[in-house]
């Protein structure tokens, strides 16, 4: 077990976990696992059955269904210090969804029993995980309106605002700091890989953005946003 890592899952002040006492996060510290997944491994299984919560750690993870055809639809984006897979275990259910690194990342494994035993015993940090439910629960609402009712330019906009928020952008506050395959991109968006590339070429066209390689650097955030409003 990577300790380093495990305490930072537990001590981050911006998690749920700050309303833990020392004692209970000591506990949780003690039955966590860690584990190492290389790029492009898949951390878990659509239709497995989880045994405990995972906090992911260390580096970038999509949540994914894989469709009909064959195609990923890619419905959640993960950062450090996120949770994936929750829905399954607070359900008491199986993974409705897979999950794969974009590139090498670190998960910790908090164990049921104990998870279970402190949200009887401490009421506010019951409520820390009904008040994070209820959040995602709202972010999906709204990528699934995006979706379903946004016009292919409005889509990739929206997904590129996505991926923005979430992983934040490099020290030249403008490229998007991760590495991304043009395939996942279209996942991420619901559109075909061809269709993608080609309004990738419009924005870049329109000096919206700059494509380096899996690179994408935002020249204008305010045209970006305004185009995923319009749809």
């Amino acid at each position: 077990m990577n300790v380093t890592y495990c305490q930072k899952c537990i001590e981050n002040k911006e998690s749920i976990f700050k309303v833990l006492t020392k004692e209970q996060k000591e506990l949780l510290t003690e039955s966590m696992n860690c584990i190492s997944y290389k790029k492009n491994e898949i951390i878990f299984k659509e239709g497995f059955n989880p045994n405990g919560l995972i906090s992911l750690a260390k580096g970038k993870v999509k949540i994914f269904k894989d469709g009909i055809s064959g195609k990923e639809q890619i419905i959640r984006l993960a950062r450090p210090g996120d949770f994936i897979g929750f829905r399954a275990l607070f359900a008491n259910d199986y993974y409705n969804a897979s999950a794969g690194a974009f590139e090498d990342s670190i998960v910790c494994i908090i164990n049921k029993d104990q998870l279970y035993k402190i949200i009887e015993e401490n009421h506010l940090f019951a409520l820390q995980i009904i008040t994070f439910l209820a959040k995602e629960l709202g972010e999906a609402e709204n990528n699934i309106i995006s979706l379903t009712q946004k016009h292919l330019r409005g889509r990739l906009a929206e997904s590129l605002l996505r991926l923005s928020d979430t992983y934040g952008f490099e020290t030249d506050n403008q490229t998007i700091k991760i590495s991304l395959y043009r395939e996942d991109l279209a996942n991420l968006a619901n559109m075909t890989t061809s269709n993608a590339i080609k309004t990738l070429y419009n924005f870049r066209d329109e000096n919206v953005i700059e494509l380096d390689g899996k690179k994408i650097k935002v020249l204008d955030y305010q045209a970006l946003e305004k185009i995923s409003r319009m749809g």
